[in-house]
């Protein structure tokens, strides 16, 4: 017959081994928790042609190949891309470029991004109709495209990036911010309070209607949006504005990112 004294010994080995099993079990979920809380995940959407790697490239101080190719043109990518951005106090961003071309890999993105690995938040860049337009596939020569084209094509891609991010809002606790960045403001300088407010919630235009009808569906307090102006480089000979106003802008970016997610 077991004694008393070793009756209870057993039983507190067995309560050690059984919180030390716990710890370990929960350790991934706390290391992931972290890991979010100090380097959120950020997905970069919007058509192609508008500039999202270049800006990505922008916001993690990476050189990007695009900086090479002749006349500045953006080279789009079929595949979902990743950049990290590390800034000081162990803290920045994990960006997930989704490909803006309409093909399986663009689809397959934005359903990692928004369903199989949420994001917190997301950086939609549209370009008040200034993107590069793309040639179809099989056809050579420069692709034509008016403004008011590309402005028509801009609804239309945020129309299915727009269904994400409710369809995941509705069923969990992310995403909680987004901004829209509309970016190549270089190119419009004289027009940017205009543009701002072609894409702002509330403001009875195209891509207004449809933020109002993103946050109706998603919760107006649950969902952040901002409109925020952004070039990823200036002083160009077509660009109105100087490389410095364009790294204002970019700042003004990064600040209002790192208040969304408690960076400062």
């Amino acid at each position: 017959m077991q004694s008393p004294l070793r009756h209870g010994r057993a039983a507190i080995g067995t309560t050690i081994a059984g919180g030390a099993l716990a710890a370990l079990s929960q350790a991934p979920d706390r290391a992931a928790r972290l890991l979010r809380h100090r380097y959120p995940t950020v997905a970069v959407t919007g058509m192609t042609g508008v500039g999202k790697t270049r800006l990505a490239d922008r916001l993690t101080r990476r050189a990007s190949a695009e900086s090479s190719v002749e006349g500045g043109q953006d080279v789009g990518s079929a595949v979902m891309e990743r950049r990290t951005r590390r800034a000081a106090r162990l803290r920045g961003y994990r960006f997930r470029v989704v490909p803006g071309e309409n093909a399986a890999t663009r689809l397959g993105a934005l359903d990692e991004v928004f369903h199989d690995e949420p994001v917190d938040g997301v950086l939609h860049v549209v370009a008040n109709g200034y993107a590069t337009p793309r040639r179809t596939g099989g056809t050579s020569g420069a692709a034509l495209a008016s403004r008011e084209e590309q402005l028509a094509a801009e609804l239309e891609d945020w129309a299915i990036t727009a269904h994400r991010i409710a369809a995941m809002a509705v069923r969990r606790d992310r995403p909680t911010w987004l901004v829209i960045a509309v970016t190549k403001a270089d190119l419009f300088a004289d027009d940017v309070d205009e543009a701002v407010r072609y894409y702002s919630p509330g403001s009875g235009s195209p891509f207004g209607d449809r933020l109002d009808e993103l946050r109706a569906l998603a919760g107006g307090a649950k969902l952040s949006i901002d409109v925020l102006p952004v070039c990823a480089q200036g002083g160009g000979r077509k660009a109105s504005a100087s490389e410095k106003a364009c790294s204002d802008m970019l700042a003004r970016l990064e600040l209002r990112m790192a208040q969304l997610c408690g960076h400062v």
